[in-house]
């Protein structure tokens, strides 16, 4: 941890940044790390004495508030899975809000494991309580972004600052630069990434963390493309709206070809059981079927049958070559 602090604080320069981490790591699979406990507390008290930075650390329970604030910890942060739980982030707020005057210098707030912006702005208001400030932090929903959920939250709230978490929202080192792109164009308030000297050894989450020249890479590059936007029609205030709804489309897209490529997998098992069984790859009858009931599913959803036959033709016939 030490070394981590001591070599974000040469990269990172005059860039101002909150040095986290999490002494508890709530995890899907308990045989799996779940944090040095307090005793990791006492390590970022450390770095905080000795590199002079501002340090931060995830809470799940009065408890950890508790145990953080005495070990001088500036900033909290509420993970996914304590977010998705509106019980637990209620206990979380009283805890805080029993503290009033402590040395607590903000609370980010992820969004919830599940797509539900409702929740994620349900929990920044009950935050707001304490009236320690809060920045919501996107995540994103398993490995994916879920921008919509994003941009209605920053609709609803545009006076919250934002940040992205692009190591959470891939879960892959190599696509952390491209997501800041994408969030340099959506104008976040800033980021929060996973930094480890040697990723391979991490305890937790591996693959999705990068060295502290990785990061002093990116930021750069970072500087360099907000420099660029400032100075063309996709970089102002009027265009950022438009922006959010291309990358709703881009998700909404990449989730078309998922689904499209899961389908012809089963299409290919279809053929293979055809031919094991001796049976013809086209089946008139089965086809008609198919273009009867997906243009009565189109027009529930306000598309026309015609438009649905045209798609279905084309994945029909995509179909027939899997199981031939």
């Amino acid at each position: 941890m030490l070394l981590t602090a001591r070599q974000l604080k040469e990269v990172c320069g005059d860039i101002p940044f909150i040095f986290r981490a999490g002494a508890w790591k709530p995890r899907t699979n308990p045989s799996s790390f779940q944090g040095a406990g307090e005793a990791a507390l006492q390590w970022l008290s450390e770095a905080k004495r000795l590199f002079g930075i501002e340090i931060a650390t995830e809470v799940a329970t009065p408890e950890h508030v508790e145990d953080a604030l005495r070990a001088g910890v500036d900033y909290l942060w509420i993970g996914a899975r304590t977010s998705a739980n509106p019980i637990a982030v209620e206990k979380l707020t009283e805890s805080l809000f029993a503290r009033e005057g402590d040395q607590i210098k903000g609370i980010f707030i992820k969004n919830p494991a599940n797509e539900d912006a409702g929740l994620w702005i349900g929990n920044i208001e009950r935050l707001e309580k304490t009236s320690v400030p809060v920045a919501a932090v996107h995540r994103g929903c398993g490995h994916k972004p879920c921008w919509a959920m994003a941009h209605q939250v920053r609709l609803a709230r545009p006076d919250i600052p934002m940040l992205i978490d692009p190591s959470h929202m891939s879960g892959d080192a190599d696509k952390i630069a491209l997501l800041l792109e994408k969030a340099a164009t959506l104008q976040y308030d800033g980021t929060m990434i996973e930094v480890h000297p040697h990723p391979t050894c991490a305890l937790s989450d591996a693959k999705q963390q990068i060295t502290p020249a990785e990061l002093a890479s990116m930021l750069k590059e970072r500087c360099s493309i907000k420099a660029l936007l400032r100075n063309t029609t996709e970089g102002t205030e009027q265009n950022t709206e438009l922006n959010w709804l291309r990358a709703e489309i881009d998700e909404l897209d990449d989730q078309l070809w998922q689904t499209i490529s899961d389908r012809m997998d089963v299409s290919r098992r279809i053929g293979e059981w055809k031919k094991a069984h001796g049976v013809e790859a086209l089946q008139p009858q089965r086809y008609q079927e198919i273009i009867n009931t997906r243009s009565q599913w189109a027009q529930q959803h306000g598309l026309t049958g015609d438009f649905a036959k045209q798609i279905f033709d084309i994945i029909h016939q995509e179909s027939l070559k899997k199981q031939l």
